[in-house]
């Protein structure tokens, strides 16, 4: 197989785009890409403020790398969830990030999840009650409060996120499934900022996740290969891997299925538009984060549980 802009050996073979390229060429081809999806969707400009939410995985430190080598001014953002596993899961992800930070220069903002709020997640899940034995809808919450929170304490523009195709595509399968229409109109590359809470924007979203592999890897970038400890069985790892078998037999599957529903979803063809005002929008009383609930958002309300019945 050769690379189609030098005729070189090839690296790697796309072949939902029928596409092959040699290392150099994909290493100025994934760049290239992820600034015509930046401009497309108008996810920002170099004048703005990024903070990028890196986990020590692939996508996450890929974008952040990215994004640096194109010119714009993004920080990074890594959230310590307290998450054991065979490797110790957020100690090994965080020495990954700070070394990446380092080696780069790059400003990086690190927030212990324990150390600020006197819980881990998986405890924080346990003593709550949520997520029916899986930390998942509490890592979820506490992810969104955080980033959301560090983005407008610090002053940032805009909120990226590493979330690749296969990602995309799950999530859109199994809102699908059970037609979740709220879900579905707030699914995109870009949900504006509103009301205090900041834009965020997910610049790899058409690239596939063996794509964001292959970056990484010829950038030498070097990120944690093992999954969340609690991932194992999850929904989202079934819809990603039916998507393969599609896939599988017919390429380019997962990107047509991503790109018409954005099409749709822009022409207003399947989803009416709700009334914005619908639900009263307003400063948590504890946080001061948005919230719809009375008076304490979500997450504070959260903590609240886990200090009753700690006594911490």
């Amino acid at each position: 197989m050769k690379c189609k802009k030098c005729g070189e050996r090839a690296s790697i073979n796309m072949r939902q785009h029928r596409m092959a390229l040699c290392k150099d060429h994909f290493l100025e081809w994934i760049p290239e890409q992820t600034e015509r999806f930046i401009k497309k969707y108008n996810m920002f400009t170099r004048d703005e403020k990024i903070l990028v939410a890196v986990s020590g995985g692939k996508d996450s430190l890929s974008l952040w790398d990215i994004l640096v080598r194109l010119g714009y001014k993004a920080d990074g953002l890594y959230l310590g969830l307290g998450i054991d596993g065979g490797v110790n899961y957020s100690n090994e992800s965080h020495r990954l990030t700070e070394e990446f930070a380092r080696a780069n220069n790059l400003t990086l903002h690190v927030v212990d999840v324990e150390k600020e709020y006197g819980h881990s997640i998986p405890v924080l899940s346990e003593v709550t009650h949520r997520g029916y034995g899986k930390p998942c809808s509490v890592c979820g919450l506490t992810k969104r409060h955080e980033m959301n929170r560090i983005a407008r304490d610090f002053g940032y523009d805009v909120l990226a996120t590493g979330h690749n195709l296969d990602d995309e595509a799950a999530v859109l399968f199994g809102n699908t499934l059970q037609w979740s229409a709220d879900y579905l109109l707030r699914q995109g590359p870009v949900l504006p900022s509103a009301e205090g809470l900041a834009r965020k924007v997910k610049p790899l979203c058409r690239f596939y996740e063996r794509e964001m592999t292959a970056y990484a890897i010829a950038r030498g970038i070097e990120y944690i290969y093992d999954e969340c400890p609690f991932a194992e069985g999850a929904t989202q790892v079934f819809y990603k891997e039916s998507l393969n078998q599609l896939e599988n037999v017919r390429p380019g599957t997962k990107l047509t299925f991503y790109l018409r529903f954005l099409d749709a979803r822009q022409s207003g063809e399947l989803f009416v538009q709700r009334d914005k005002d619908a639900a009263h929008i307003h400063p948590c009383a504890k946080c001061g984060q948005p919230t719809s609930a009375p008076e304490l958002c979500s997450f504070c309300r959260m903590l609240e549980k886990a200090s009753e019945v700690t006594g911490l």
